[in-house]
């Protein structure tokens, strides 16, 4: 999504960007998600979820976002709800095939099969590779939920040019899936999520219980808890609590997904369901540090020349929580176009 806005700006503002997609298609995971852009309601807010995180970003994002919807919107791009249903939070729901169609479309240049390596092109660089998930994942022996290409080209190619990282290189924004011997795939991403684990009892792989913060209402925290446990765990649910709603339907809808691609669903004793569970990444959460035009900054702190970074390749802004990365992709594209038009 990164690149796309990115590319779509720039050609607005007058300039001829290239794309170069690594993959055999446009739209990297932002085609594979819900398709919701949004962003904490305050600072305040978003500095309370992501203590960790860099507030320059932070502040970016949260001044900015509006406007950028906005600006999705007067491309074309399809809205299918008007607002989310958390109240910390502030966006839009996008028909995540319809906004990738949209964004290719103003981008105008897009080469698939072409990936990123140093001495590519003459001008300046976005990094917009969609950060390391695929590395991370098979590092901590865990299922991606992810596109198959993000392997860490932009930040590779970034420390290559003597970038700075941020604070959080192990850390991802996941989801609960289905463990195996599930099968699940791109169709599945999204609404086989295992998002309930605030109404269940949480059980690690030796029966040990995992605490669930209450305040933790994304979940993140509880899937990155899992996966320093071993990636895998038990949600015990009570029958009393099948009606409650996850984003995708009611748990007992969830958990039938679960069972339809082969998860494990043991009917207890006392009348309880226990499910199965595996933590998946879905993408990273740190990256090369960036200021507020985008640009990716060296050891020093001052700025690597003709180096940009957008999405998750630009880490920090949500270090130590969870926050929108579509709506990190839609900002921070925008502003590193705009930044090399000036």
């Amino acid at each position: 999504m990164a690149g796309l806005c990115a590319a779509a700006r720039a050609r607005q503002l007058g300039l001829t960007p290239a794309v170069l997609e690594k993959g055999d298609r446009p739209g990297g995971s932002m085609l594979l998600s819900s398709g919701v852009v949004w962003r904490y309601r305050t600072l305040e807010e978003f500095r309370r979820q992501c203590p960790a995180g860099d507030e320059r970003v932070q502040r970016l994002i949260v001044e900015r976002l509006d406007d950028a919807l906005a600006w999705l919107e007067s491309l074309g791009a399809p809205v299918v709800a008007a607002k989310t249903a958390n109240p910390l939070t502030e966006g839009r729901r996008f028909d995540p095939r319809g906004l990738t169609d949209v964004l290719v479309r103003a981008a105008a240049e897009v080469q698939l099969g072409r990936g990123l390596v140093p001495g590519t092109g003459t001008g300046p660089v976005l990094l917009a590779t969609g950060g390391f998930p695929v590395r991370l994942a098979r590092d901590l022996g865990l299922p991606l939920r992810a596109n198959p290409w993000s392997e860490g080209d932009g930040l590779e190619l970034g420390l290559a040019r003597g970038a700075t990282t941020t604070p959080g290189q192990d850390e991802f924004y996941g989801r609960a899936m289905p463990a195996p011997p599930a099968t699940w795939g791109e169709g599945e991403y999204v609404d086989h999520a295992q998002l309930y684990g605030r109404h269940a009892t949480v059980l690690d792989e030796q029966g040990a219980e995992i605490e669930v913060d209450p305040d933790d209402w994304s979940e993140n925290g509880l899937v990155q808890e899992i996966a320093r446990r071993g990636g895998r765990a038990w949600y015990v649910v009570g029958r009393d609590a099948l009606d409650r709603p996850t984003p995708y339907g009611t748990i007992a809808e969830a958990i039938e997904r679960a069972r339809a691609v082969g998860g494990m669903v043991r009917e207890q004793a006392d009348g309880t369901l226990a499910v199965h569970v595996v933590a998946a990444v879905t993408h990273t959460i740190g990256g090369v540090v960036i200021d507020e035009r985008a640009r990716v900054l060296a050891t020093d702190g001052t700025p690597v020349e003709g180096l940009y970074a957008a999405g998750v390749d630009a880490g920090g802004w949500s270090t130590g929580g969870y926050a929108s990365g579509l709506a990190a992709a839609l900002v921070l594209g925008l502003a590193a176009a705009e930044e090399l038009a000036s």
